[in-house]
């Protein structure tokens, strides 16, 4: 019996969902066989057609994990798009792109009518080639679902060619291709990357929305007493009560600040950190452990590092 099982994973609201353990997706041969799909051409890459995928109700893979990088190519989406409170017109295409052991979810739709293409590569492929760690620098394949690339019409032409030039290489599997083949993947990867900037740029209206978000976030936590007795917060901190990936928030951040998400906390500590110096008689070590240092060394050397001074030697400077 036909084994055909839902791949598609956008979380349509509204829709059949299921509450289930991933199911782990080994290989890419093992992929294509619940795909319903020939053996792939090689082993460990592959490029899917997806209008060849038919979606149907089981709920088996309702949530899966693959020990494989995804990157996706998503066309004719059923609905409107959008980025923080702003509607734009990045529908035609889609870009979603997972690491390995990252865990997918997405609620059935029988009627799903999905174009477009999935470039599958298993880390062995890219072994000992320099893309095997460069990989890994790509902010994207840590950003969530929501954080998806919207591509304009010129973008997805380009992006299509890339991957057809991979499918056609694919087909030849000589000695010449997987050199070939990793150039492709790193060429298709560069131009994602400079895509996101310029989605991080064409949305700035809800990038300045979340920046003023977040610092609100931030205003609010340092003057409140959250801070006394406890870890300073991590970027997932902040980045959850946005509804963002720490990664994503950090990069939009660098775009439109030039500093991560991580100086921008560091900045607030040392902020709150001089006004205690400067305006009370409180020990550095009580202001370290206030501002949520568990070692007063640690906070003296960030403070130090930031300010070019040492906590005492800016508290001299109001004395």
């Amino acid at each position: 019996m036909e084994r055909n099982y839902p791949i598609n994973r956008f979380r349509l609201n509204g829709y059949k969902s299921f509450n289930m353990k991933p199911y782990r997706i080994q290989s890419i041969r093992q992929l294509h066989e619940l795909l319903s799909l020939p053996k792939p051409k090689h082993p460990l890459i592959s490029v899917i057609d997806f209008s060849e995928i038919k979606c149907f109700s089981e709920p088996e893979l309702e949530s899966v994990t693959y020990n494989f990088y995804c990157i996706a190519l998503k066309k004719n989406f059923k609905g409107q798009m959008t980025y923080g409170q702003q509607h734009y017109d990045f529908d035609d295409g889609t870009m979603t792109f997972f690491a390995p052991n990252q865990v997918v979810t997405t609620a059935i739709r029988d009627d799903w009518a999905l174009e477009g293409f999935w470039l599958v590569i298993h880390p062995d492929f890219i072994q000992g080639f320099s893309l095997s760690k460069d990989i890994r620098q790509f902010g994207y394949f840590s950003y969530a679902l929501s954080e998806a690339l919207h591509l304009s019409e010129e973008e997805e032409q380009t992006i299509t060619l890339l991957l057809a030039d991979i499918i056609r290489e694919s087909r030849l599997n000589d000695h010449f291709s997987q050199p070939i083949i990793i150039k492709q993947v790193e060429l298709l990867l560069n131009y994602c990357d400079r895509y996101y900037h310029r989605q991080f740029l064409t949305r700035k209206q809800a990038g300045n929305d979340y920046l003023s978000h977040f610092e609100q976030l931030l205003e609010d936590y340092f003057s409140s007493q959250k801070t006394v007795g406890k870890e300073i917060p991590s970027v997932t901190y902040f980045a959850d009560k946005l509804h963002l990936s720490a990664n994503y928030l950090s990069d939009m951040l660098r775009n439109s600040t030039g500093q991560s998400a991580q100086q921008h906390i560091q900045q607030k500590l040392i902020d709150k950190a001089k006004a205690l110096l400067s305006s009370t008689e409180l020990s550095v070590g009580e202001i370290a452990y206030i501002i949520g240092f568990e070692y007063p060394q640690s906070f003296s050397k960030l403070f130090k590092n930031k300010t070019n001074k040492t906590p005492k030697e800016f508290r001299a400077l109001y004395n």
